[in-house]
């Protein structure tokens, strides 16, 4: 399950920007389409039912903002359109080729992200972006 944090530490994170309301309805929908990784184009969408006078600008600069805050993440896999998580636990993303669907993928050892990987003894990983392609259970067994 994804770590969501409150309104308070999404405002903290902002450092110092204020929390409005169009940033809160964006955070929001993410949260709420959290499971399909939403584009910033449903993220509109979701947000246009819930706030009628939000704009397309006003959606992409809310996710790059909260995205620069480190609220939310924004997940990209070759010339796909971006998508935004609000996961913010280690984790890497794997995209269906054929449904494009978008699974979290939890690393086993929530403890340490560098276990898995073969990285310079040392090192410490700050941020993680690791996208796998292939085909869901569900594309894999149909004909």
């Amino acid at each position: 399950m994804a770590e969501q944090i409150t309104d308070d530490q999404v405002a903290e994170k902002l450092g110092g920007l204020r929390m409005t309301k169009q940033r809160k309805v964006v955070y929001e929908v993410v949260q709420e389409l959290a499971k399909e990784h939403p584009t910033a184009s449903s993220v509109y969408t979701r947000a246009k039912e819930i706030m009628p006078t939000i704009s397309l600008a006003t959606v992409y600069n809310c996710l790059e903002t909260l995205t620069d805050a480190g609220a939310i993440t924004q997940v990209n896999l070759h010339r796909e359109a971006s998508r935004f998580c609000p996961n913010l636990q280690p984790h890497a993303h794997f995209f269906c080729a054929k449904c494009n669907a978008v699974f979290d993928v939890n690393l086993q050892d929530k403890a340490d992200a560098s276990e898995p990987w073969d990285l310079p003894s040392g090192s410490r990983i700050e941020e993680m972006n690791v996208a796998m392609r292939g085909l869901c259970p569900d594309c894999r067994d149909s004909k």
